[in-house]
Order: C-alpha cells, then sequence, then structure tokens
C-alpha cells in the first residue's frame, strides 16, 4: 500500500494578504479544469500561504466554536495534554470544511500530535495542487460538483475519490517523512494518532491511523437518529494489523496484567508496548510494522446525516457511540456540545475507572446543515469563536503545560457487555476493533537504546 512522495512546488505569497486568500474564487473547484497557468498560479500561492497557520482565518484549533462546529479539549491526569484538534472551514475553497483529532504518545507526543495538526492540512493541499500541475492537460473533472445538483459525468465520482485517495495516503506519508528527519522533534519513541475528515459538499473523504475515531449520527427509516461509525479503531489485535507486524519480525501479544490488551513489541526487548497499528512517529517501531498509511473512505452525504463527532480515545474508553450521539443531540446550544461530550466523559471516568488516571479528551463536532447558534449563546456558555483566536491557549512556545507527562499509569479494565451497534466493522469476519474497549498506556515502557546507537 506504499505510494511514491512527490514535492509539490510553493511559491512564496508574502505579499498576499488574508483577505486576499479568502476572496480568490474557486482555486479549488478550477483543480484538473485545463492548464491554465493562472489556476496553477493561484492554486500555488494559495499552497505557499497556508505556511503562516496563525494568521489563516476560519480555521480554529483551541476550544470554541466556528460557523458549523464547535470543539473542546480538556487535559487528563497524567500530565500534560497530548490531544491536539483543527477545524478549518473554506479550506481550499469555499464549502470545503478539514477537521482532526490527533492523539499524542511517548514523552514529545504532545509536540507531535501539535505539529501533524499544523502541518497535515497543507500537505493535503500541496498534493491537490501537485496533482492539478501535473494533469492539467487531463480530462475536466469537476471536483466542486453535488450530487444534490443536476446529473454527474460519468466516473467522475470515482476520479474524485481516487484523488483525494492518493491526496491522503502522500500526504500522510509525507508527514511521517518529516517528523523522521525533524531536527528538534524527537519521534523515535513518540507518536500521535490521526483521524481526519474533509466534507466537500456532499462528498465525505476519511483517512485515520491509530485509535481515535469518527462517528455521523443520522436518521434510519423512522427517522430514529443512530450512530454510524466512520472509521475502525487500528489496535494490534485486529487480525490484518498483527499479521502485517508479525511479517515484518515485530512482537504482538498482551502482558499478563492487562491480557485484554495487545501490544506491538520489538523482536529483540520487551519494549515499547505501543497499543495501536499504525501512528505517526513511533521510528523505533517503523520497521517491525508499524505504519503511517492511513484507512481511507468516501462517503455520500444525505439530508438524514445531521453531525459527525470525532474524538481521541480518552472518549471513546468510557462512552459508547449511542451515547455520544444522544449527548449531541440534547444539548440546549450546538456551541456547548464538544464540551458536553467531553464533561460526560469525565463523569464517566470517575464512575467507571475510580482507581485510574483520566485521559486526555480532544472532540470536534461538525453540524452538517451549517448552522451554529447566535453569538449570544455562545457568550453565554463561555465559548470563543473562531474569528477572535489568535493562538493555542494553555501551551507555551514549546508546546509544554506545567505538568510532566513522563508518568507511568493505571490500567483500566473492560467493562462487561459494551458491544455496540451501528458501526461500520472491518473487513476481517465482522471484526469491529471495538472489543474490549480499554484505557491503557500507550506505551509500557520506552527502549533502552536510541535512534542513533541502536543495538547490533
Amino acid at each position: 500500500m506504499g505510494c511514491c512522495v512527490s514535492t509539490s512546488s510553493q511559491s512564496s505569497c508574502s505579499s498576499m494578504s488574508n483577505e486576499e486568500i479568502v476572496s480568490r474564487p474557486s482555486c479549488f473547484e478550477l483543480i484538473m479544469c485545463g492548464g491554465r497557468k493562472k489556476t496553477r498560479r493561484m492554486l500555488s500561492d494559495h499552497a505557499g500561504a497556508l505556511q503562516d497557520m496563525s494568521s489563516i482565518p476560519n480555521r480554529i484549533f483551541t476550544n470554541g466554536k466556528s460557523r458549523s462546529s464547535c470543539i473542546f479539549t480538556q487535559q487528563g491526569r497524567k500530565g500534560v495534554n497530548q490531544d491536539a484538534m483543527i477545524v478549518w472551514e473554506d479550506f481550499m475553497a469555499e464549502d470545503v470544511t478539514f477537521c482532526g483529532v490527533f492523539d499524542g504518545h511517548g514523552p514529545h507526543g504532545h509536540l507531535v500530535a501539535r505539529k501533524v495538526r499544523d502541518t497535515l492540512p497543507s500537505k493535503l493541499f500541496s498534493f491537490l495542487d501537485s496533482y492539478e500541475s501535473k494533469k492539467s492537460k487531463s480530462t475536466c473533472c469537476n471536483l466542486n460538483s453535488r450530487s444534490n445538483g443536476g446529473d454527474r459525468e460519468v466516473g467522475t465520482e470515482d476520479k474524485t475519490a481516487a484523488l483525494w485517495r492518493d491526496a491522503f495516503l502522500k500526504s500522510y506519508k509525507s508527514m511521517d517523512k518529516e517528523l523522521r528527519s525533524h531536527p528538534s522533534l524527537d519521534s523515535f519513541c513518540s507518536g500521535s494518532t490521526a483521524v481526519t475528515i474533509v466534507k466537500q459538499g456532499s462528498n465525505l473523504f476519511m483517512g485515520s491511523i491509530g485509535d481515535s475515531r469518527a462517528i455521523m449520527a443520522s436518521n434510519d427509516s423512522n427517522d430514529s437518529l443512530v450512530a454510524i461509525q466512520l472509521t475502525v479503531d487500528l489496535k494490534p489485535d485486529l487480525p490484518r494489523e498483527a499479521e502485517r507486524i508479525k511479517r515484518c519480525k515485530g512482537r504482538v501479544f498482551a502482558l499478563q496484567d492487562e491480557p485484554e490488551v495487545s501490544r506491538v513489541w520489538l523482536p529483540f526487548d520487551d519494549a515499547p508496548g505501543l497499543a495501536m497499528a499504525r501512528a505517526f512517529g513511533d521510528f523505533c517501531l517503523k520497521e517491525y510494522g508499524v505504519i503511517s498509511i492511513p484507512e481511507f473512505s468516501h462517503r455520500l452525504l444525505t439530508d438524514r446525516d445531521k453531525f459527525i463527532v470525532l474524538a481521541s480515545d480518552g472518549v471513546w474508553d468510557v462512552l459508547s457511540n449511542e451515547e455520544v450521539i444522544e449527548i449531541v443531540s440534547s444539548v440546549p446550544t450546538r456551541s456547548s456540545a464538544a464540551r458536553t461530550v467531553v464533561d460526560s466523559a469525565a463523569r464517566e471516568w470517575k464512575t467507571k475507572y475510580p482507581t485510574s488516571r483520566m485521559d486526555d479528551c480532544a472532540v470536534v463536532c461538525l453540524f452538517l446543515d451549517g448552522k451554529m447558534d447566535s453569538e449570544s449563546d455562545c457568550e453565554e456558555h463561555g465559548f470563543s469563536s473562531a474569528s477572535n483566536q489568535s493562538g493555542n491557549a494553555g501551551e507555551s512556545e514549546d508546546g509544554q503545560n506545567s505538568e510532566p507527562s513522563l508518568q507511568r499509569n493505571c490500567t483500566v479494565r473492560p467493562s462487561d457487555g459494551n458491544h455496540e451497534a451501528g458501526v461500520v466493522v472491518a473487513e476481517d469476519h465482522g471484526w469491529s476493533g471495538l472489543e474490549g474497549v480499554t484505557r491503557v498506556n500507550s506505551l509500557v515502557q520506552l527502549p533502552r537504546f536510541s535512534e542513533e546507537a541502536p543495538i547490533v
């Protein structure tokens, strides 16, 4: 499933203001629509502008709300908050929204998660830009077409999904490559999950690694709201994941005191015990089966689909898909949805696992009808909007909070009978990746060597 990484040329955009970036019409919708030099220049300029992340409008990554979403994160009791999140409206073009949740682990996991949050979206755009440049003479394919407007050209939908699949694969691979060569960020024994979606009109494109999860609320034939799981938790106990890791000489087994938690181990040492099969970083295990290739999927949205929730495993360890859908659908104001989910998860942690330290929680709620509360409602509930955020609250320049992050925490056992309905299952004989919902340390221990001085 590997894919070649191409380098997208990005021209300088220092002379272009944020207002010009936003007002430029439909540069994204012109992708693959001929070889216009002006179109290519607009795409490259926009890609270059993405480098100035802090000044980009319609992008939120701290607790708050946008036109159609709200996001909230809360630090657990294990040290620095290693979760990161983002919602980026008007991503590439109007009516295109990027959402992501990233859960770091290891001594530098918080830095890895935030680096991925800040870099992965622009890489996704850059590969679409590169594709347009190389394929400018191909048949025009209108990426901005929607299922609710007229007849589609035969094959357009397949071409669009194939383009996005390629962009997701390449951007994830390039992101991992950048982490490996980063001069100051050590990702050898640290990493991050990622669950990312792009909503483009009625198209939903998804890519994920690790055990952060995306779900969707939709009305069934009886107009009852049901939970649809959009991504699969990619853990080592999934048969296809375990088989790949073992082929690469990595080991998969559970410790005696937590038999329900499969982990990935080095072939020559009982370390690090990673509790996921795919992740950014974690280069001590990349030669032994842990990969950063995302699982990609494409879905056409309908009027029955209401909202999407992305969250880190600190939420899913204690709340089911159905419980999260019920919480979001019952909030008095939409802007409070993400915070209410986190608050509910915190209460469940205290009830279900009173002897364990609560994990970090991050939640993104995207409402598919594009509607949000009035500004007065948001102020009443203590939320800020995308227009007045300029930094990441609670983070210092190096991403550190006041508490240390290296602590060994208690292991939480799975609750009985916690089987969820209405989920998208993996291909392996109905294996859902959800059996044995547990809260564990992502890493048991760090390898007793460094990348510069490996064991011979």
